[in-house]
């Protein structure tokens, strides 16, 4: 991914200051915990240790940055040993019961710790109403927006992330709980749940492949705020056409953009975000 790195969280201030000084608004954490695989347990423990990385982060951008919104990824497959996204029957199937209420706790912790946003991101059966009734119980719903992943699909384009993160599964893969590409039906339905269960926004993912679905999703979401996510995959795409003098790069970056809010996003997760404070107008 050109031009992305991993960061600490001693260093996170330093490289957010400038960007915060460009206008940067929000940011959305993803956590790395600083131990290999064999180091990760099934519950995915140290997702929300108060010593790894996103509680760390979180406390530190709160007092840093006090204007900044700061969202967190909510998800197991960075801190299991098996690098899927909730606990496991000894099969090896994913076991929704447990995963959600783990998803939960991580979720509230989270909260708890200063987030302004939680984004489950595991594609669970029943997330979001255990997370929403876990914030309302903390007394934390009125203080913190969740944003639910709530169209995500099994596609080709999350190579780079998993491999930055560490979290491609260690067997099988992630179809079982994300959705088929061709699954137009299921998105919809998945979109709704996700709105009566309590959703404060709903998001699509990946961008590009899935512009259809966005605007399907715009208007079943009514007034509430749609995201979509222009995921690793996307990034490298339109670096390596670039590089190869398709296009121009900063001409691509803003169409690709375009195009999700002409199909109704209202937020747009994108690792071009540096490149745009510097493009765009204040």
């Amino acid at each position: 991914m050109p031009g992305q790195k991993r960061w600490s969280v001693d260093r996170l201030a330093g490289f957010l200051g400038p960007l915060v000084q460009k206008g940067l608004r929000s940011v959305i954490l993803f956590g790395i915990p600083e131990v290999n695989r064999s180091g990760k347990d099934g519950r995915g423990s140290i997702a929300d240790d108060p010593q790894g990385p996103v509680i760390q982060a979180i406390k530190l951008l709160r007092k840093e940055f006090p204007t900044l919104y700061v969202a967190c990824d909510v998800c197991l497959c960075e801190y299991t040993d098996h690098g899927h996204c909730g606990v496991l029957h000894p099969d090896g199937l994913i076991n929704n019961e447990p995963s959600v209420a783990r998803l939960a706790e991580v979720a509230v912790n989270y909260a708890r710790a200063g987030a302004h946003c939680v984004a489950p991101s595991d594609m669970m059966d029943g997330r979001i109403k255990a997370i929403k009734l876990g914030l309302i119980e903390a007394g934390l719903a009125g203080k913190t927006t969740l944003m639910s992943y709530s169209a995500k699909f099994a596609s080709a384009l999350y190579g780079p992330f998993r491999d930055a993160v560490d979290s491609a599964p260690s067997f099988g893969d992630r179809r079982c709980y994300q959705l088929p590409p061709g699954a137009r039906g299921l998105a919809r339905r998945a979109i709704t749940r996700d709105l009566a269960e309590g959703a404060d926004m709903i998001m699509v993912k990946p961008t590009m492949p899935y512009l259809d679905i966005l605007s399907e999703a715009r208007d079943l979401a009514g007034d509430v705020p749609l995201a979509c996510y222009q995921v690793s995959g996307e990034f490298a795409m339109i670096h390596a056409g670039a590089k190869a003098g398709v296009y121009e790069l900063r001409r691509m970056a803003e169409e690709s953009c375009m195009s999700a809010r002409r199909a109704g996003a209202t937020l747009i997760l994108s690792y071009f975000t540096p490149e745009f404070l510097e493009w765009l107008p204040a």
